[in-house]
């Protein structure tokens, strides 16, 4: 009989599933005796990262870690626990004025997670990586002491951490600054791109806006290549706003979030229903451009509109697969990237485009390069290997890397770029992976 702590788990990609150890604690002591009393330890926060990042033989989940700390409204500066999810920051600070400096796809990860994945948004190109924001956080290293980690203070942890994917210790509690905001909506602008050469002459025009994505249809050939859509940004001021919308501009009206209530099976998903949604994506945008105001959740958040949408995608999983490419090499890397998945006929529903701004050289684990950056869904199938292999040797070939918090299947030499984090006390299933790289 199976002690009572092993248990399948998985991330949200549903693959790979695996039979370890998960523990959850909120008393540092505790939290202590496990770090003590065990080798092979990984944090995972709400397990909302795609691959076997956050997997290990012993999995110290911080669910329990989810208490806010403290709240300094006239400067913008909050503090909470690790486990904290950004969907409840995001319900406590809007009201008030505030948003979050950095934000991924999707609200409910960690705030421990978005600093390990050092996490991007649509604004990387103008505001950078979470870490830009980050003033200090508590981190339980190896030897079990709880040690404060800044700028100036454990600077060498501090750096080591930030985008380490986990590997240096467990974030106990951040503390972090944030934006003002006058309003929760965004005036957007959505434009059609027929292909490859005007979705990055839109990018190019566009790099004055704070936020900037681009949909793209990954199964265009020839001349429709790149066919895609940019989404850009600015937070609206109240003045801007309808009228409607003025009466309270800091508050949404709640959402009833539907919910898939099983796996797909998974013969739904395959090159011609891809098509199919692609061709109606596009195409329901009649105008070439648009104008509008929407609020932060559709333009930030679209895919959590739907809970456990990661299950149309069937019992067998799917995989995120990201890569950056040099601003230099960008068209060319990106043009053979979507020539090569054309051909597979592994398409994916959600490809999204954007763009990197300069690298930040103190945060040298943070996954973003400056240049162009795409991440693509794609089913877990028996073609799917080969695939990833042929698209890894075009990043490969164009100076490119993969993003770690997506990755479970990528080359080492793709995916090795972390720095000052080997320790044989904190490990997961992808470092072994990559460790030779390390």
């Amino acid at each position: 009989m199976k002690p009572n702590f092993i248990q399948k788990v998985t991330n949200w990609g549903n693959y790979p599933v695996v039979e370890k150890e998960m523990k959850s604690e909120d008393a540092i002591e505790k939290i202590k005796d496990f770090v003590r009393n065990n080798n092979e330890i990984i944090a995972r926060g709400n397990g909302r990262c795609y691959g076997d990042a956050s997997l290990s033989e012993h999995i110290f989940s911080t669910k329990r870690l989810n208490k806010f700390i403290s709240f300094d409204r006239l400067n913008g500066v909050l503090e909470c626990e690790s486990g904290v999810l950004l969907s409840d920051i995001l319900e406590v600070i809007v009201p008030q004025g505030y948003f979050l400096f950095v934000t991924p796809g999707t609200k409910f990860i960690s705030v421990g997670g978005a600093i390990a994945s050092d996490v991007h948004g649509k604004n990387h190109h103008t505001e950078g990586c979470f870490s830009e924001c980050l003033v200090e956080f508590s981190l339980l290293n190896e030897n079990s002491e709880v040690i404060t980690c800044s700028r100036t203070e454990n600077a060498g942890k501090f750096w080591a951490t930030v985008g380490g994917m986990g590997l240096t210790g467990i974030i106990i509690s951040a503390k972090f600054k944030l934006k003002n905001i006058d309003t929760a909506y965004i005036r957007q602008e959505s434009i059609r791109a027929e292909n490859l050469d005007e979705i990055f002459k839109l990018f190019d025009e566009s790099e004055s806006w704070t936020y900037n994505v681009a949909w793209i249809d990954c199964l265009q050939t020839g001349k429709n290549t790149g066919r895609s859509i940019l989404m850009r940004g600015e937070h609206a001021f109240k003045h801007e706003l309808p009228k409607k919308l003025q009466e309270k501009p800091l508050r949404l009206k709640k959402k009833n979030i539907p919910t898939v209530p099983f796996y797909f099976p998974g013969f739904l998903l395959n090159s011609t229903t891809v098509k199919l949604f692609n061709f109606f994506y596009f195409n329901k945008q009649k105008s070439k451009e648009i104008k509008n105001y929407v609020d932060y959740e559709t333009f930030f958040y679209p895919l959590d509109i739907i809970n456990d949408w990661n299950k149309i995608y069937g019992k067998g999983g799917f995989i995120q697969y990201q890569m950056v490419i040099p601003k230099e090499n960008g068209k060319a890397g990106m043009k053979k990237i979507l020539e090569t998945i054309a051909k597979s006929g592994n398409g994916s529903f959600l490809a999204v485009l954007k763009l990197f701004g300069k690298q930040n050289a103190e945060a040298y684990n943070s996954f973003p390069i400056e240049g162009y950056t795409l991440a693509l869904d794609f089913k877990v199938n028996s073609k799917l290997t080969k695939l990833v292999e042929q698209l890894d040797a075009i990043v490969e070939e164009y100076g490119g890397r993969i993003y770690l918090t997506k990755d479970s299947m990528s080359r080492s030499s793709l995916t090795g770029y972390l720095k000052n984090v080997q320790n044989p006390k904190f490990v997961s299933l992808q470092s072994k992976r990559i460790i030779n790289n390390i």
